[in-house]
C-alpha cells in the first residue's frame, strides 16, 4: 500500500518556516508523504518570522491537485502566506473543497484567514494568532485563546510555541 499524502498550501512566500517544517516532519516520520502545493510552480521563501529562511520546491500547484489524492491539507501561517493565498481564487476553491471533503484540514497561527475567505468557518470554534479574533468573529466563528482547537475537520492553532500540540491532534485525526 502506498503512503497516504498529505497537502501543505503555501504561497510563494511569507510562510513561517517551523510552521511549515515542524508539522511535516512530524507526518512524514509517522510514514505519511507531504507535498508542497502552491499557487505557482517553482520554489516558495519560508521565514523566521521577518528574516528570509529556506526555500523549497514547490511539487504540485494547487490548481492542479485534487482533494481526493490527500488524507488531510495543513495550512502553514506567517503573516504573508496567508495574506496572499486568500486572495488566489483556485487556492481559496481548494481549501473550501477540502472542508466540505470531511478530511482533516490544520491551520496554525494566520492560516485561518484562508478558512475565512473560504467561508467555512461560520458557526465553528477555531482559535488563531490572537490578531485574526476579531476577522474570525466576523466570519461567524467562536473565537478562543487555546493551544489546540478541534472542531469537527477543523484543527486550529495559535503559534509557533502550539505546533508540538498540534502535531498530536493532526496525527490522532489522521488514525
Amino acid at each position: 500500500m502506498s503512503k497516504q499524502k498529505i497537502a501543505f498550501l503555501v504561497a510563494a512566500e511569507g510562510i513561517e518556516r517551523v510552521e511549515l517544517t515542524e508539522p511535516w516532519e512530524a507526518l512524514t516520520e509517522a510514514g505519511y508523504k507531504a507535498e508542497l502545493l502552491s499557487p505557482a510552480d517553482g520554489s516558495v521563501q519560508t521565514f523566521d518570522h521577518l528574516t528570509a529562511a529556506e526555500s523549497r520546491p514547490v511539487d504540485k500547484k494547487v490548481g492542479d491537485a485534487s482533494v481526493d489524492d490527500y488524507a488531510a491539507l495543513v495550512l502553514p501561517g506567517g503573516v504573508a502566506n496567508p495574506d496572499a493565498l486568500r486572495t488566489d481564487a483556485k487556492a481559496v476553491a481548494f481549501v473550501k473543497a477540502f472542508v466540505a471533503s470531511g478530511k482533516p484540514v490544520a491551520a496554525i497561527c494566520h492560516a485561518p484567514w484562508t478558512l475565512i475567505e473560504a467561508d467555512v468557518v461560520r458557526g465553528r470554534r477555531l482559535t488563531s494568532w490572537p490578531s485574526l479574533q476579531t476577522d474570525l468573529r466576523n466570519a461567524g466563528a467562536e473565537w478562543v485563546d487555546e493551544t489546540v482547537v478541534t472542531d469537527g475537520n477543523l484543527i486550529t492553532s495559535r503559534k509557533p510555541d502550539d505546533l508540538p500540540a498540534f502535531g498530536k491532534v493532526l496525527l490522532g485525526a489522521l488514525g
